[in-house]
């Protein structure tokens, strides 16, 4: 049977394992989806956040046309087919900067009509005094089209006029939510589209969206965003609680299962050791009266007096035991204190300690003495019976599970608060705090009392428990492990 538990143990541990192992596997996928998402979201949101600030610039770009601080620029695609028919293309583009009312020779500061502007433009072509002038010439053959070239013409226009600036664009993210490293690169090549790179760790994931701003200039800028896993478990909230909830669920079912299992095992055990103990507790008195009715049956043995009345009281011990034996059982049986009948009645504490005492079993090579150490007697109103199988236990626990020398002192008395208490106190090993706290426990059985190989089912305190309390008392244990213990009785009187 052991071997059956330790199996399903081993079992029970490999499949919460293996779950936990399985919730971890999904919980991750779903997290590196959720962070995908997150950085498709991001992705589109920086893209048009760059979108917004070039057009902010291009809208710079306009108002300095407008200043005095004249621009104009040229744009050519030469487009030519080499003999493999791979099409080669050159754009060239040129930059006149000037100042019209300068070139015109017009000192006052005033608004010019449109022929003295296509007057300055004229002198700009042909003159190229006072006028700054810039050519500059790509290999556009990678372009996918000639519109995508006509464009990057403008972007140069543009960047040539107001240069792309790192604050502007991160004002402009700041403004989206978005916090990010933003960088400006010169790429070895011409990169015409934007590019996406995702994370590539799970801890402290970036993601990074590469855009051409100036793409014939091989300019780009490189916005990296560092996400937070709380902002991805965030979007995963419903997800976490479900499967948190789920997996506790299911994880309590088979440690709950598991437990079960060693329950039933534990008191199938309780029930062996409690029907074997039975057996050994009830052989006693049973081979008692079998020879008592053997002596019965001898016509010498019972012609004789004395020994007629030693056989008879034999008898009569045998079948108290008996008696007192099931009704222990009896009791145990109720699940509550008060369900136990009482028969109160008055008597001396001093002699029916002394009856106890003197009814005790020492057993053979051990030095016992039990001794009445109480200064005065007391009248007790109680179950006469029930104290004595109280007082009758706690002493046989003393000798019991104390060494070959054990000195055992009965004391009793009445408290201030009214309440008569009995102790029991001894010289013997002592318990440990931990077995302290269930001994009272039904079926507990003590290190001492399992590794000593001592017969018992663990009920005895139990059963001196429901006594007391079915007397409306209390008991309780002190104990020092080499030191011996002191068992106390505290009972109210009637």
């Amino acid at each position: 049977m052991e071997k059956k538990i330790k199996t399903l143990y081993i079992i029970t541990i490999i499949a919460i394992l293996a779950f936990l192992g399985m919730q971890g596997y999904w919980l991750y996928g779903r997290y590196e989806f959720s962070l995908r998402e997150y950085e498709d979201e991001n992705r589109i949101a920086i893209l048009e956040g760059i979108d917004e600030y070039m057009k902010l610039r291009t809208g710079s770009g306009i108002k300095s046309v407008e200043a005095e601080t004249t621009r104009m620029a040229n744009y050519n695609i030469d487009n030519k087919t080499t003999s493999d028919g791979t099409v080669k293309r050159k754009a060239t583009i040129e930059f006149r900067r000037y100042q019209a009312h300068k070139l015109l020779g017009i000192k006052e500061k005033r608004k010019l009509t449109p022929e003295e502007i296509k007057r300055a433009q004229e002198i700009a072509m042909e003159n190229a005094l006072n006028v700054e002038y810039k050519k500059q010439s790509f290999d556009a053959s990678s372009a996918p089209s000639e519109a995508v070239v006509w464009g990057a013409f403008k972007d140069i226009e543009v960047e040539t006029v107001t240069p792309f600036a790192v604050e502007g664009l991160d004002s402009v993210l700041q403004k989206r939510g978005i916090s990010a490293e933003i960088e400006l690169v010169v790429t070895d090549s011409i990169v015409w589209d934007p590019s996406f790179k995702r994370h590539t760790a799970i801890y402290h994931p970036v993601m990074s969206v590469s855009f051409p701003y100036s793409a014939m200039e091989r300019k780009s800028v490189v916005v990296k965003c560092l996400m937070g896993p709380s902002e991805v478990l965030g979007g995963m909230a419903d997800s976490l609680i479900i499967v948190a909830v789920l997996s506790l669920f299911l994880i309590v079912c088979l440690v709950w299962q598991f437990s079960m299992v060693l329950k039933l095992s534990r008191l199938d055990k309780m029930r062996n050791d409690f029907v074997h103990t039975m057996i050994h507790e009830l052989k006693r008195p049973i081979s008692t009266l079998k020879m008592c009715v053997s002596s019965i049956e001898n016509d010498r043995i019972m012609a004789d007096g004395e020994s007629r009345r030693e056989v008879m009281g034999d008898c009569r011990e045998a079948l108290n035991n008996l008696s007192a034996y099931f009704s222990r059982l009896r009791d145990i049986t109720f699940n509550e204190a008060g369900q136990i009948p009482l028969n109160f009645s008055s008597f001396s504490l001093r002699e029916m300690v002394a009856e106890v005492i003197g009814k005790s079993v020492i057993p053979s090579g051990k030095k016992v003495e039990i001794r009445d150490v109480s200064a005065a007697d007391v009248e007790e109103v109680c179950d006469r019976l029930h104290l004595s199988q109280i007082l009758g236990n706690l002493i046989e626990n003393a000798v019991k599970y104390s060494g070959d020398d054990v000195e055992i002192c009965v004391d009793y008395g009445v408290r201030d608060d009214g309440k008569v208490y009995l102790s029991v106190s001894d010289t013997g090993n002592g318990i440990s705090e931990g077995e302290c706290r269930h001994l009272f426990d039904k079926f507990y059985r003590g290190k001492m009392a399992v590794e000593g190989g001592q017969p018992g089912m663990g009920l005895g305190l139990s059963y001196v428990k429901l006594l007391v309390e079915a007397h409306g008392g209390t008991v309780s244990v002190e104990s020092k492990e080499g030191e011996g213990s002191c068992f106390t009785v505290k009972i109210p009187q009637t």
